[in-house]
């Protein structure tokens, strides 16, 4: 059974202009022709154009493709393995892609609005839409939350930076006022968890004792936070939380 041009170039979703260059090519000579002159392709001509359209598909130069395909020392199942292998290598890029652009689009919702090269120079290695959707379903209908999105899509890149100073420098600060044995009630810890306080309200939102309180807790019931902070020092989620509670309840009249 053979096809004329038109259907084949219906099958493989190709312009009959195409076929017709294939042909003057020598890439994909059609092995039968009517009394009239007319392409027909067979089984084989079908076989070889999908091959053809594969090799394309990656990116393979013309010339190239007809090399591979037209290797007479070429193995069909060598053909097949190499086939696979660029199609799997293919698909992961692709799932790359599709990963970066995923984490754009929750950049802009969030209102990181920074370049790849800007986001890795202020964030590292570091996710900052790690836990984005579960904070939103979690907040997202609050205030806090809505003020947090304001603030966020009116920051540049030198004021993440400054953020993530800021947020680093009192890291350290922390971690070696614990080193020195500092207890979670005493002043230089309760001033620390004041600071603390006052960098998520200058930032994100405004942040009432309560609330900062509510945040304290959750610092040491949430694994992921808890694992966060101890990784500055062991300890570290539950002497801030008493920190926390020990500046609130100072500063109640």
């Amino acid at each position: 059974m053979s096809h004329t041009v038109g259907q084949v170039a219906g099958f493989a979703g190709i312009t009959v202009r195409t076929l017709h260059h294939y042909d003057e090519i020598g890439l994909l000579v059609p092995s039968e022709r009517t009394h009239a002159g007319h392409r027909r392709y067979g089984d084989g001509d079908l076989d070889r154009l999908q091959q053809i359209l594969f090799y394309r598909e990656l990116g393979f130069p013309l010339d190239e493709v007809a090399t591979l395909l037209d290797d007479p020392e070429a193995d069909p199942r060598a053909h097949l393995r190499r086939q696979h292998e660029l199609l799997t290598a293919r698909i992961e890029k692709l799932q790359k892609m599709a990963a970066a652009v995923e984490h754009a689009m929750e950049a802009r919702r969030m209102g990181i609005n920074l370049t790849p090269e800007e986001r890795f120079e202020v964030f590292g290695d570091k996710d900052p839409e790690q836990y984005a959707e579960e904070a939103e379903q979690r907040w997202g209908g609050t205030e806090a939350y809505a003020e947090s999105q304001r603030r966020a899509a009116s920051y540049t890149k030198e004021d993440w930076k400054r953020l993530q100073a800021e947020a680093n420098d009192w890291s350290e600060r922390y971690t070696a006022l614990m080193a020195e044995g500092e207890p979670s009630t005493g002043e230089r810890a309760m001033d620390m968890a004041e600071e603390h306080r006052r960098h998520i309200g200058t930032w994100y939102y405004e942040c009432p004792y309560e609330m900062h309180q509510c945040l304290g807790e959750m610092y040491v019931s949430d694994e992921r936070f808890k694992a966060f902070y101890d990784a500055m020092r062991p300890g570290l989620a539950e002497h801030l939380r008493e920190a926390i509670t020990a500046n609130a309840a100072r500063r109640r009249p």
